[in-house]
């Protein structure tokens, strides 16, 4: 029974996985003028902006 949920689940919407599939989790190590220790900013980026989120 839970082979038929599963799959129930996963073909439910399809076109939102898909979409969802096209944006990455980006974590970014920076470093603060003051302490000199790391911090860090993550951000879910479309992957199309994943250079411009690490540029910045």
């Amino acid at each position: 029974m839970a082979k038929a949920a599963k799959t129930a689940i996963k073909t439910k919407d399809q076109k939102a996985a898909a979409e969802a599939k096209n944006w990455t989790k980006v974590i970014k190590a920076v470093r603060s003028p003051k302490s000199g220790a790391y911090t860090f900013k993550e951000a879910i980026v479309h992957k199309d902006k994943i250079k411009d989120f690490l540029a910045q």
